[in-house]
């Protein structure tokens, strides 16, 4: 195997031709990230299932990368913010089962289910906005659907107030940017901490039946002792950002996908197929996010023929692994909502499985569905090939979505 690594593309122009570069390494092949950092990409599906479920693998950079702890990342380099925040993203084995604990009552199955309506609203008034579109004249469909979907749903479950959502949103954009340099990385993150500090403060003032008091209430009734003031900043600053940018990239895949599908589109909308097809194939076939920073090996890790050795990085490569052949044979890199196995990790796997994915389906099909039946003639306003791509290696959607909500005349 070669030890010359692979420069990951900062861009996020070509993630699945990328992709399948990686793939022909083999199942773990070696990378570089933006600054030189070098990590072991895994785009096998059952090598990173393993991986990610497997305790000799860490998210805590503090124990368990060598190159962190011996200062070689510091705060200039730009995935820093993603490595070295102080919740249960980067946690490990107990501390993360304990910061998990905290947060899984704001996503259980009942508060879940209570956001339909609310949800069913929100895309009902901006399909009324839509409407409203002057015949003929293209519209950004990743701008004024699905990206206002989820930051209404996700603000508004973390009682973000009005004044701060705009000032959240646009870090929470920064926040995946991996094209930004060192400094405005940093001043991006210390911008949205001292917003969510601001959430905070506002909350502590004036509680409601939301995430942020939740939290905040767990931690005052426990004095800290169970939640810190720094893991309820970077708490509340994970779940709006994975509870976000996500789910925009699968609403914007998903509808990319059926433009471009029109067969698969008649069968879906005809009853022919379900929704739920169309949201599990999008989430394998242009899994939201790319690539994930980051894991470290505890130990040495002989897997797949390769040897990762203690304290190295490890790189969670879901958009290759989700199309795997060996899962989906010679057409994963087809969609196909009739496939009889969807089987992906879009939501990762293991004890770092997302939270909040059964919102994120709800979500979709909820939004999906309602777009397509309000405007039954939409397609897109541009060519496939010059709709660009979000300028990330970690989200995977495009940089807008033109299209023609009606019929030509």
């Amino acid at each position: 195997m070669s030890r010359e690594p692979i420069v990951l593309d900062i861009s996020g122009t070509d993630i699945q031709g990328e992709s399948a570069r990686l793939r022909e390494r083999g199942p773990v092949a070696l990378v570089e990230l933006p600054g030189g950092v070098t990590a072991w990409s895994i785009t096998d599906a059952a090598v990173l299932k393993s991986l990610l479920a497997d305790s000799r693998v860490s998210k805590d950079p503090r124990q368990h990368w060598t190159a962190f702890i011996n200062g070689e990342i510091t705060e200039a380099w730009p995935l820093h913010p993603w490595v070295a925040v102080d919740n249960m993203f980067s946690a490990y084995g107990a501390d993360h089962r304990r910061l998990r604990k905290l947060v899984a009552p704001a996503f259980t199955h009942r508060r879940t289910v209570a956001l339909r309506p609310r949800i069913e609203a929100i895309t009902d008034s901006l399909l009324d906005l839509l409407a409203a579109t002057p015949r003929g004249e293209a519209v950004d469909l990743r701008e004024s659907y699905a990206y206002p979907v989820p930051i209404q749903v996700i603000t508004e479950l973390m009682g973000v107030p009005e004044h701060l959502g705009a000032p959240v949103r646009t870090c929470v954009d920064g926040f995946f940017d991996t094209s930004f340099g060192p400094e405005q990385a940093q001043a991006n993150y210390l911008e949205m901490y001292r917003l969510i500090s601001e959430l905070v403060a506002f909350r502590r003032e004036t509680p409601g039946d939301d995430i942020t008091s939740l939290l905040i209430a767990t931690r005052d009734e426990d004095d800290g002792s169970q939640l810190t003031e720094r893991e309820l900043v970077d708490t509340l600053m994970l779940v709006i950002n994975a509870g976000h940018e996500t789910t925009v990239n699968l609403l914007d895949q998903a509808i990319f996908a059926l433009l471009t599908h029109p067969d698969q589109r008649a069968d879906v909308v005809e009853g022919r197929a379900a929704w739920s097809d169309v949201v599990e194939e999008a989430l394998r076939f242009e899994a939201p996010v790319a690539h994930l920073p980051l894991r470290y090996a505890v130990d040495d890790i002989e897997i797949a023929g390769v040897r990762i050795p203690k304290g190295e990085a490890i790189l969670a490569s879901y958009a290759a692994a989700n199309r795997d052949p060996k899962v989906h044979g010679p057409t994963s890199d087809e969609f196909d909502v009739r496939r009889p196995s969807k089987e992906h990790l879009a939501f990762g796997y293991g004890a770092h499985h997302c939270l909040g994915a059964p919102l994120a389906r709800m979500e979709a099909e909820i939004a999906l569905p309602a777009i397509f039946r309000r405007f039954p003639d939409m397609r897109l306003a541009v060519d496939p090939s010059e709709v660009g791509a979000v300028l990330s290696l970690i989200s995977n959607g495009h940089s807008e979505l033109p299209v023609f909500l009606t019929a030509q005349t």
